[in-house]
């Protein structure tokens, strides 16, 4: 199935006590172009993260937008500066006995004097914060490209509706070039009579005329070949992404074909045809710009 190159997808979920959110959003752009935005204490992860983008996207610009909190997974460690006690004890107990007072202390009121506690946070494990942002953005990947999905239908559904509107207009061709070359003959049969009066007309010369004409202005070779591209076309958008250089690359044949089977013919019918054939094949080429 084809694929828009623009979408967007998001998923929020928590792994391990760490809770993740990750977004993505793209537009259309020739090469894949990834933009990935992480916690500075997440950084170790950002080439796993466009590793995990490159195997479901091969073109676009894509920002990928991940929070993370690790407050819940982390833990909390208490240390005691044994120095610093042992230097205030000391220095209660020395106070207790030059003033004679009681120089018990207790071990609640030790802890409370400055910096004899502080408290420390254990750093999350990376391994476990790796697994839960691969997690959480597997998931907004599947949403991502579902939407990317919904849009490539609709766009080849438009385009294959063009493609029929450009096979009619072939055809119309194909019926208006043999045509050309009977009035051409008549015209030029006409023309003869007028200007030789009552002189006998050569028709082995009109014969010969004609035929000339007829080969100046076939246009079956690009005919042959502008169908033998709408079908090679419908393969493409029937085999799926990534599609869209491949069509890309096929409307600018389609679109030489046209231009040379304007300029071959001098008939005005065929002309207005070829005109009507470039502004599908244009309407084409922009909705190929969409597709990845």
């Amino acid at each position: 199935m084809i694929k828009s190159m623009t979408g967007y997808g998001g998923a929020k979920g928590e792994l391990d006590a760490i809770a993740v959110t990750a977004e993505l959003k793209s537009v259309n752009n020739r090469y894949l172009d990834v933009s990935v935005r992480l916690p500075k204490s997440c950084l170790f992860a950002e080439e796993a993260v466009r590793a995990a983008v490159a195997e479901k996207i091969s073109r676009g610009k894509v920002d990928v937008f991940i929070t993370v909190d690790t407050s819940k997974a982390e833990q909390a460690v208490i240390r005691v500066n044994e120095n610093l006690a042992e230097a205030y004890l000391r220095a209660v107990r020395g106070t207790a006995e030059k003033y004679g007072l009681d120089g018990e202390v207790s071990a609640l009121n030790l802890v409370r004097f400055p910096e004899v506690l502080s408290t420390e946070k254990t750093d999350t494990d990376r391994d476990a914060v790796s697994r839960a942002i691969g997690a959480v953005l597997g998931q907004a990947l599947e949403e991502f490209d579902g939407m990317r999905v919904r849009e490539g239908r609709k766009l080849a559904e438009d385009i294959s509706g063009k493609l029929d509107t450009l096979e009619k207009l072939v055809s119309a061709v194909e019926a208006r070039s043999p045509q050309t070359v009977a009035e051409y003959r008549e015209k030029l049969l006409g023309r003869m009579r007028e200007v030789l009066a009552d002189t006998a007309v050569d028709e082995g010369r009109i014969l010969q005329e004609a035929a000339i004409y007829a080969d100046k202005v076939a246009v079956d070779e690009e005919t042959v070949r502008l169908r033998s591209h709408i079908a090679q076309f419908r393969q493409m958008l029937a085999a799926g992404s990534p599609a869209g250089r491949k069509l890309d690359f096929l409307t600018q044949e389609m679109n030489r074909e046209a231009n040379t089977t304007g300029s071959k013919c001098a008939d005005s019918a065929i002309a207005k045809t070829v005109i009507d054939m470039k502004a599908e094949l244009e309407k084409i080429r922009e909705q190929i710009q969409n597709i990845e």
